[in-house]
């Protein structure tokens, strides 16, 4: 009997370490992204039809966005991180209530987001040196975002939470169908079909809030309901639980707040910097960010389910199992990556050519794909190692290596170059990401290859045994 016991859990061991494994688990997360990314591309195409202003405006203002949203996220993802060892350590029930517990925080900062920046958007985008017609363009875009972002915390938690509990499917459902919504949207909202007026760039933003809408309203209904209900108790789990409030603030700020430092430099030395240079460059830049999309989404997809699985193994105790499935991610990422960064390099000139017929527009934006397709295999190696120290909930280390490595080489070096190199233009903003990049990929292995994180215990204040919280639950 325990022959056969060993056999079957060391059977069950290499299952879970193989490509096989890894890829079937990643695979919903995967398409999601590459929707999500298809979308994008889609909805940027039709702003493009706008002219080059529209074109210059909407990924700025997309960032800018993104900005406070950014630390919202990062620290939500902490829930895939809890509820993945969790759901290792056959706690179901403390799955759901960790979910509950970011939509709370994630609805009440929102609230001052939006009070805070809404009036704030006009001085932002002048700030920034943009002429008027963007300016006001940039100010649309923001503003129906700024809610949209308020309907997207309950994406973003529960996301998290089916990816931690290895349903990713459920995402990936109501991805397709809120990203489906949202390009028909775009489509009817920008131009004016079927009788709709033509709003142009803020029928871009409006539509992409019914998208999210439609989506938000999917994973909550799954949520609340059926199997999920039945087996994490999702609607006896709604108390506000403090000590879990406390583990997801302890795990998630480090990431928020390395991930916000990162949005806002990037869009700091990429459009305020890129911004100088002058609209060409800007819609260049923007371009080339639809281009680096379709690299990166799915990578970033295979990395959030590398966070889930590797959290799993970690709550069993089978840490050498997350070493072995970071590797097998890392294999796939290096080598999807690798060969987008030569399509970037080989096709630069046909690309640009697709996004625009403005020659000084596609004189930068090859330039800048140079850059894209160098940094590719690094970006690959910052995902994977990054998604599987963030399992561990070694957050404390990702954020120092994001925030230091962002201000001091993509900020004071992008400012160097900038200064001291003008003759570059555009492209000097980006052979500093470039080396950001790399600097971020080689430290994030390092980190991983130190077995570091091995010695992380997120339940080390509790006593064994003992479930992730006791509490008394009134339902």
């Amino acid at each position: 009997m325990t022959d056969k016991s060993g056999s079957h859990s060391q059977h069950r061991v290499a299952d879970e370490t193989s490509l096989k494994y890894m890829l079937k688990l990643a695979a919903p997360m995967v398409v999601t992204n590459i929707s999500f990314t298809v979308m994008q591309f889609v909805d940027r195409f039709m702003v493009s039809r706008l002219g080059t202003e529209a074109l210059a405006a909407i990924l700025p203002a997309g960032i800018v966005s993104f900005l406070p949203a950014s630390f919202a996220m990062g620290v939500i993802t902490s829930v895939n991180t809890f509820v993945s060892q969790s759901l290792g350590r056959d706690d179901k029930r403390a799955c759901s209530n960790y979910c509950w517990q970011v939509i709370y925080m994630g609805l009440a900062y929102f609230v001052f987001v939006i009070a805070i920046m809404w009036p704030a958007a006009p001085w932002i985008f002048t700030a920034m040196g943009h002429g008027p017609v963007v300016v006001n363009m940039e100010v649309t875009y923001l503003r129906i975002m700024l809610y949209s972002q308020f309907l997207a915390v309950f994406i973003w938690s529960s996301s998290q939470f089916f990816m931690g509990v290895h349903r990713p499917v459920i995402t990936m459902y109501a991805a397709l169908c809120g990203q489906a919504v949202n390009v028909a949207a775009n489509y009817v909202l920008i131009f004016g079909k079927f009788g709709f007026p033509a709003m142009g760039i803020a029928g871009a933003g409006w539509g992409t809030f019914i998208g999210i809408a439609v989506g938000a309203g999917i994973r909550m209904a799954v949520f609340l309901t059926g199997d999920i209900n039945a087996t994490f108790k999702s609607r006896q789990a709604l108390n506000i639980n403090f000590g879990k409030i406390r583990d997801l603030l302890k795990v998630g700020l480090p990431a928020g707040f390395g991930l916000m430092v990162t949005i806002a430099f990037w869009g700091m030395i990429l459009f305020g910097l890129v911004g100088k240079f002058g609209k060409e460059a800007s819609a260049a830049t923007s371009a080339v960010f639809a281009c680096i999309n379709v690299s990166v989404m799915p990578i970033v997809g295979i990395g959030t389910a590398l966070t889930a699985a590797a959290g799993k193994a970690i709550g069993e105790g089978k840490k050498d199992v997350a070493i072995k499935q970071t590797n097998a991610c890392l294999r796939i990422a290096l080598v999807y990556m690798g060969l987008a960064g030569l399509c970037f390099f080989v096709f630069r000139d046909s690309l640009m050519t697709f996004w625009t017929s403005d020659d000084k527009v596609i004189k930068a934006g090859v330039n800048i794909l140079i850059c894209a397709a160098i940094f590719q295999v690094f970006d690959a190696a910052t995902i994977i190692y990054s998604s599987s120290l963030r399992g561990a909930g070694d957050t404390m280390w990702l954020a120092a290596v994001s925030s230091v490595g962002t201000m001091m080489v993509l900020g004071l070096g992008g400012l160097f170059i900038v200064k001291f190199f003008p003759e570059l233009g555009s492209l000097g903003p980006w052979i500093a990401a470039t080396i950001n990049i790399i600097v971020s990929g080689l430290a994030n292995r390092w980190r991983f290859k130190s077995n570091k994180w091995m010695r992380i215990n997120l339940f080390r204040r509790r006593p064994a045994g003992v479930p992730v919280e006791i509490e008394v639950v009134v339902e």
